[in-house]
């Protein structure tokens, strides 16, 4: 089989991928809780490196995504352009998703897209397990990468995180905790809102807002946490 380039197709690059696949390692990802009917069983490593070398090529990703397979989707995610995808892709795409790992991995586009606060606040209100998380998965996303995004707007999620935190579905509340750490973390100014958000939910009647909120505030509070988040803010 011809090396793999920004030339190859997106069924020279699916073949490529079947070829390289692992039973063991698609086993093996049983027990992250990522399911594996439509995976090859390829470490994420192997398809970054896949996606550098075939670079991007937004109707090629498009193809790759048809192709059903896990990694080939994570693969699309990478290499398609989030100047010209819609929010009408972000939607098609996450209809399909059915594993926290897809999510995540996908996700990383979206946030870079036009479209993103837009897709967060309908993605946190779709009741779909794998579509609300993208939400939550998007706000921490985007602490990371929206480096130039005013802080007001992650102050706009803690409702919504709030709003959600009792979404008792595995998948969900840990997404929702997620965001709200990442929140917090992002500077001292936006640490007290988001650990203001996690006493109140730790002192919450509701047994997943109380864990959601112990677990945030447990990070929140952590002494290499806070010098982390200060020497930040030098």
């Amino acid at each position: 089989m011809a090396e793999l380039s920004p030339q190859s197709s997106a069924d020279e690059i699916v073949a490529h991928l079947r070829l390289i696949g692992s039973e063991e390692n698609r086993l093996g990802m049983l027990r992250y809780g990522i399911r594996i009917e439509r995976a090859l069983g390829i470490p994420h490593g192997v398809q970054r490196q896949i996606a550098r070398k075939i670079k991007r090529n937004h109707e090629r990703a498009f193809e790759l995504w048809e192709s059903g397979i896990m990694e080939a989707q994570f693969i699309a995610s990478v290499t398609a352009d989030p100047n010209r995808f819609s929010a009408a892709n972000a939607r098609q795409w996450a209809s399909s998703f059915d594993s926290w790992d897809i999510v995540d991995g996908v996700s990383d586009l979206f946030v870079d897209t036009d479209a993103w606060k837009e897709l967060i606040s309908e993605f946190a209100a779709d009741e779909r397990e794998f579509v609300r998380r993208t939400a939550f998965a998007m706000m921490a996303w985007s602490v990371v990468h929206r480096k130039k995004e005013p802080e007001a707007t992650f102050l706009t999620f803690l409702p919504i995180i709030e709003a959600h935190a009792t979404d008792d579905r595995n998948f969900v509340k840990k997404a929702v905790n997620w965001a709200l750490r990442s929140i917090g973390k992002r500077s001292m100014a936006m640490h007290g809102a988001a650990l203001a958000v996690a006493e109140r939910l730790a002192r919450s009647t509701d047994k997943t807002a109380r864990w959601n909120g112990r677990n945030a505030v447990k990070e929140l509070t952590d002494t290499k946490t806070l010098a982390r988040i200060a020497a930040r803010n030098v």
